[in-house]
């Protein structure tokens, strides 16, 4: 960008013609003190706050912040410098959602109001049946136990199903809300993690959810440190018995953007935190006389690394505007992809208590 704007011409590989059209209307000429005082701000040892420093007129920045997205938002404080974030509204390439009616709330306070006419929603109640990922349960099972948007009670996990104008029937989401409270008679609700199983050995089942509530606890050991988490990704190694689970972690200082050094002790802290943070089902597995599930293991990645693992997958056809960092890799080629780039190993090296 700053070579752009300096020379007035924008690189040879732009070759989008919306993009390349819309620039051209603005780069119409040199601007080399422009480019001078962008290369001084991205040349400081740490990029805490640049959006406000290259865009001073910047008000506010606009992102989903709910659900699986609300691990970013540290990252996200990090580079705005104190701007709000705004989460206007929850929508999908299905139906919209909901709209955020106070836009200027704290990222982690955000509540959703449904639209009650973009389609018609019915609620699952997650406590209610044994495996929300099952696809082929009858529908006429399910109708047992599914109500309409009028009768949700705040404070309940649902599952929420869909059906459109364009053909959906009780479409299942996958995505789980929170009722939160109420607009007038319309629900209000949070997303949150999905249930799906990210990682599976023996007999153990460990969710998005699960998972992620796992590693926000394990995580604090390290703000202290001025760490904080910019991205994860994990897979079930069995590659050797007992299998265990492997979590990718790409850190970041607030200090500086250079490699952060990695305290032994404290990343083997974490690893036992997030094995302890897992359902009953792992820390039977991992207390057994004869250990069925290995020591859990955390691979810290260079920075950029997820950077590059979806270049990978956007090569391989997967949409911009769709793309999610996977939670659980199982293409081959991914977990080359992040094994190349591994800067530190770690174990977990307590077993984890049953009691809590």
């Amino acid at each position: 960008m700053s070579s752009n704007i300096r020379t007035g011409q924008m690189s040879d590989w732009i070759t989008d013609p919306n993009c390349k059209r819309a620039v051209s209307l603005i780069l119409s000429k040199q601007m080399p003190d422009l480019a001078d005082s962008i290369d001084l701000v991205c040349q400081e040892k740490s990029w805490e706050g640049i959006i406000k420093k290259i865009w001073p007129r910047t008000k506010y920045v606009m992102a989903i912040i709910t659900g699986s997205m609300a691990q970013y938002i540290p990252a996200l404080e990090f580079y705005m410098g104190g701007l709000p974030v705004v989460s206007p509204l929850y929508g999908s390439s299905e139906a919209l959602f909901g709209i955020n009616m106070k836009p200027l709330c704290s990222p982690y306070d955000v509540s959703y109001t449904f639209i009650p006419n973009m389609a018609y929603y019915e609620f699952l109640p997650i406590d209610n049946h044994q495996d929300p990922n099952c696809t082929n349960r009858k529908d006429a099972h399910l109708k047992d136990h599914i109500v309409d948007l009028a009768n949700v009670k705040v404070g309940q996990h649902y599952e929420l199903l869909v059906t459109t104008f364009t053909g959906l029937y009780r479409y299942r989401m996958g995505d789980i809300v929170l009722v939160t409270g109420f607009h007038n008679s319309t629900p209000q609700f949070k997303f949150g993690q999905r249930t799906n199983v990210v990682l599976s050995i023996h007999t153990d089942k460990t969710t998005e959810q699960d998972l992620q509530k796992a590693i926000a606890t394990a995580i604090q050991i390290l703000e202290p440190l001025g760490f904080f988490l910019l991205d994860y990704s994990s897979y079930a190694d069995t590659s050797s018995i007992p299998g265990h689970y492997v979590l990718f972690w790409e850190l970041q200082l607030r200090s500086n953007d250079d490699i952060p050094e990695l305290d032994q002790v404290k990343m083997e802290k974490c690893c036992s935190l997030v094995e302890q943070s897992l359902d009953q089902e792992y820390k039977m597995l991992k207390n057994q006389s004869i250990s069925t599930i290995g020591p859990l293991e955390i691979r810290v990645v260079k920075q950029g690394t997820f950077n590059v693992l979806m270049d990978f997958y956007l090569s391989q056809g997967t949409s911009l505007n769709q793309y999610k960092t996977p939670k659980n890799i199982k293409s081959e080629k991914a977990i080359e992809i992040l094994d190349s780039r591994v800067v530190g190993k770690f174990y977990s090296r307590e077993v984890p208590n049953q009691d809590s």
